[in-house]
């Protein structure tokens, strides 16, 4: 394959295991292989030029082939400075054609100058992880707006900042919220991001969990999936949250539920999941314990406070890869994990591939429904219809091998109808 598409990798000599690590992430991922098959043979968005934000990893990689497979010409940048793996990003230049914009490690200054080398293929179509790409064609890049029919957008963060640029009027076209496909935020949230957060503190850290004060900011769905898998393994896990329905649950789910500055003193391990900024701040820096491992999962870094930190700290240090400590005034450390960004694609893989499968199965199908209806949609955000989150599930499950009881006629007008009582 040609590498003279534009491109801004590590090192292109990296793609040759790209291709073995996607190949290995292709064959967890049944559900987007059936409809990249398909997408091959009816090339359902030929002719969209689709510029994607999004995490470059082995199953982002197999997601843009399926785009591709489908007709669409796919511009690809990071949606994280610490998520690309450079292997899998060479690979998609030098192997398979894909314009691709992603160093892990990149600055600020690179990963904005990215973003726009995928504004500057003039899109049709966004995919996003974050709202960044969004924000960006709407703010600095509005000359980009009149041709985007639509996007599609993959976590809680960027789901937040589009409701409420949606709610402002702000928004200039349709987006679909994958994130809330009940297959991506049941799935994809709670069983990916539970086990890859405990295993991106486990490889950063080589720490045993068990026995430890495991302190889990927010009770949603990537939550609620920390907190379960840090109790499996024996940790004692304490939730903080503001919302009281959601405390409450975690309440009845067995977990202890008090505010972060009562947590703080007694935490071993604290990881922010809530998709809101300075979860840790200033307060709580004061609070807490020598030796205490402060990590996020949620998309952005600016859920922990790090500048107040560098500021109180005496001095900061690199312990070990992806955990830098900071010495406080009193003698103090506290090690914060990956950057304080996403520790489960910073410090480790991210998701496994068989959980991307139903995620990005949600992306590619949301494309092909934004191409058919998208010039019939308000410029707000919408849910991924039904009948392609229920068609996702019963693909998973079939391959999977599992089947399911069906409706007999009987049953079906019976639920259909209003007649029958007690």
């Amino acid at each position: 394959m040609s590498t003279t598409v534009p491109h801004d990798v590590k090192d292109l000599g990296l793609a040759r295991a790209g291709v073995d690590r996607i190949t290995w992430a292709e064959t967890e991922m049944p559900v987007l292989r059936q409809i990249k098959a398909r997408f091959a043979a009816e090339k359902p968005l030929a002719g969209e030029v689709l510029a994607a934000c999004l995490h470059v990893t082995t199953e982002t990689a197999n997601l843009a082939l399926t785009l591709q497979a489908g007709g669409a010409e796919v511009y690809l940048c990071a949606s994280n400075p610490l998520s690309t793996q450079d292997e899998v990003a060479a690979a998609l230049v030098a192997e398979y054609g894909i314009p691709t914009f992603a160093i892990k490690g990149e600055d600020r200054d690179s990963y904005y100058r990215h973003l726009n080398a995928v504004a500057d293929a003039s899109p049709t179509m966004t995919m996003d992880d974050g709202c960044d790409l969004v924000n960006l064609v709407h703010t600095d890049r509005r000359d980009k707006l009149e041709g985007i029919r639509g996007g599609t957008e993959e976590t809680t963060t960027g789901v937040i900042r589009l409701k409420a640029m949606a709610a402002e009027g702000a928004l200039q076209y349709p987006v679909i919220a994958v994130n809330d496909a009940q297959t991506k935020h049941f799935f994809d949230n709670r069983y990916g991001t539970g086990q890859s957060t405990i295993d991106g503190i486990l490889r950063a850290t080589n720490i045993l969990l068990a026995g430890r004060t495991f302190v889990v900011a927010g009770y949603g769905w990537c939550a609620r999936g920390v907190a379960t898998r840090a109790r499996g393994m024996g940790a004692n896990v304490i939730v903080t949250e503001v919302n009281p329905l959601r405390a409450i649950e975690a309440v009845m789910d067995g977990f202890r539920v008090m505010p972060m500055i009562d947590a703080a003193p007694i935490a071993d391990i604290v990881c922010t999941l809530t998709g809101d900024m300075s979860v840790v701040r200033d307060i709580h820096w004061r609070a807490l314990k020598d030796g205490c491992i402060v990590c996020n999962s949620g998309h952005f870094d600016n859920e922990l406070d790090l500048a107040a930190l560098g500021q109180m700290a005496a001095s900061r240090r690199e312990a070990r890869p992806f955990v830098e400590e900071y010495n406080m005034p009193d003698g103090r450390r506290i090690y914060v994990l990956a950057e304080g960004r996403l520790v489960n694609l910073g410090a480790a893989e991210g998701h496994p591939a068989s959980v991307m499968d139903m995620s990005f199965a949600n992306q590619a199908l949301s494309a092909e429904y934004m191409k058919q209806h998208g010039a019939g949609l308000q410029n707000t955000v919408y849910p991924v219809p039904a009948d392609l989150d229920a068609e996702i599930a019963r693909l998973k499950l079939e391959a999977m091998g599992v089947t399911i009881d069906v409706l007999t006629a009987e049953q079906e007008a019976y639920l259909r109808s209003w007649q029958h009582g007690t």
